[in-house]
Formats: structure tokens, C-alpha cells, sequence
């Protein structure tokens, strides 16, 4: 028997709480969030405050309902999608996602970007669908009339093309790094953030400058733990969180927006 079974049968939702999405919430009928975590540990607490505090709530019972399975196990994305590993990270994704259904969730979302490499297999195999951060990358953009973006991410999610196909397909042209500037974008997730050492701002800014300098009109800081460092930094008007744009997508699906949120871009303060 399959470890996600084992938990499953000995922790069963109750059946109340299964039958429970419209208590407390005005009449609305709100999908239960399942999110698959771990990737990393710090990206997904953040993620998580970030969808409570865009929900419009009155009351903690009128807070969308979500499932979590955080699993830090869960191989390294990049290493895989380079060939740099032979640990696939998909299965165990997968073991996350089935448990998540079982426990009630209508709808996946992982705050990973790199992950979303796996996005159609993962739809596949949970069951259920899956919020495709790229795309709505991609129109939060198109929404706020920008046509040329600058993209910091993992070396796995560049190599890849996911963001770069997501946001040419809504007619949005891509600005990356050097190959310089990409070592910096990787030193800063890595040895910094995930190592859980103090954020170097100096990488982000000179990065970003670069990416502005050759046009771009705003920056999108598409890995987590860039989401860290736009938490606990300023950086300024003109960049796009992508985990925020997850955690509003996930809001709109699941629960109420608060009207503050609309835009997400950062502006001159």
C-alpha cells in the first residue's frame, strides 16, 4: 500500500466537514483549495499568508478552505528538467496531489514555478485541475497593457520555455538575463534564499536593472523565493510577483477578492 493511502486511512475528513462550503459564506459556493507545498518550505507559508490576506473576509469562517500537503522531499526541479538528476520529482507530486483529492480538493495549486513544467502530466494524474500560473501570468500583463517583460527565474523554468511560450503566446515579448546575470538570479534562489541566508539585494537590483535597460517594461520575479526577497525588501515600481499572481488566481477560484489586489504590478511609492 502506497504511503498517501495509509495517511488517508487513518486521518478520513469527516463527512460535516465535507458537506460544509456554503457555511459562513454568504451563499457562495467555494472550491476547496489543495496545495501542493514544500517547494520550498518558506514560499509556501508565504503563499498561504498571501491568500488569506487577498481574501475579503469578515469573519475566519468566511476564509476559503484549503488542504495542504507540504513535502520538502520532493526532488529538485531544475536538476531534473537540466538532466543534472536522475530523481524525477513527478511522482511524488503526484502522491501529494491524489491525497489532496481524496481529502476534498477541487482545485491544485503549487507555488513552484519550475514545477509547472509538469503542469499537463500533473493534471493528469491528481485528477483535477490545476492552476496554470504561466498563463495567468500572461494575462495579468496583457491586463495591465504591458507589452515587453523581463523574466527572473530558476535556470530550469528558462530552459524550459514555460513562461517565455505562456507570454508570446498573449503577444508579450521576453527579456532574459545574461549569462552572468542568470548566475546571480541562481545564486540569489539558491546559496541565498533557500540556503536560508540573508538575501544579497545587490543581485536582484543589478539583474532587474538589465532586464529594464534592454526594455523591459516590467520584471517578473517568477521563482518563490524571489517572492521572498520582494517581501522583505522594496525594490520599487515595475515588478510582477508570480507567486502573488498564484495566490490571486487561487483567491478568485476558491474564495472573494479584496479589491486592492486587482493590480499587482508595484508602482511608485
Amino acid at each position: 500500500m502506497a504511503p498517501e493511502d495509509i495517511r488517508h486511512k487513518e486521518s478520513p475528513l469527516p463527512e460535516a466537514g465535507r458537506n460544509a462550503r456554503q457555511d459562513g459564506q454568504k451563499g457562495i459556493d467555494m472550491k476547496r483549495l489543495g496545495v501542493i507545498g514544500g517547494l520550498g518550505p518558506m514560499a509556501t507559508v508565504y503563499f498561504l499568508q498571501l491568500v488569506t490576506q487577498m481574501s475579503l473576509a469578515d469573519t475566519d469562517q468566511e476564509h476559503m478552505e484549503i488542504f495542504l500537503h507540504s513535502n520538502p522531499q520532493i526532488p529538485d526541479r531544475t536538476r531534473f528538467i537540466l538532466g543534472q538528476s536522475q530523481e524525477n520529482p513527478l511522482p511524488m507530486m503526484i502522491e501529494a496531489g491524489r491525497g489532496l483529492a481524496r481529502w476534498g480538493a477541487e482545485l491544485i495549486a503549487v507555488p513552484c514555478v519550475t514545477a509547472h513544467y509538469f503542469h499537463g502530466k500533473l493534471e493528469e494524474g491528481i485528477g483535477l485541475p490545476m492552476i496554470n500560473t504561466p498563463i495567468e501570468t500572461a494575462k495579468c500583463l496583457k491586463e495591465e497593457g504591458i507589452s515587453r517583460a523581463g523574466i527572473m527565474a530558476t535556470d530550469g523554468t528558462v530552459a524550459s520555455g514555460l513562461l517565455q511560450k505562456a507570454l508570446e503566446a498573449w503577444g508579450i515579448q521576453c527579456v532574459l538575463p545574461d549569462r552572468e546575470g542568470q548566475k546571480k538570479v541562481m545564486s540569489l534562489i539558491y546559496e541565498d534564499v533557500k540556503a536560508g541566508r540573508p538575501a544579497d539585494l545587490g543581485k536582484l537590483q543589478e539583474v532587474s536593472g538589465q532586464l529594464f535597460g534592454a526594455g523591459a517594461e516590467a520584471v517578473l520575479l517568477a521563482c518563490t523565493e524571489l517572492s521572498l526577497v520582494k517581501r522583505d525588501f522594496p525594490l520599487g515600481p515595475g515588478f510582477l510577483d508570480v507567486l502573488e499572481v498564484l495566490a490571486r488566481s487561487a483567491v478568485v477560484s476558491c474564495g472573494r477578492l479584496k479589491g486592492e489586489y486587482k493590480s499587482l504590478i508595484t508602482r511608485q511609492q
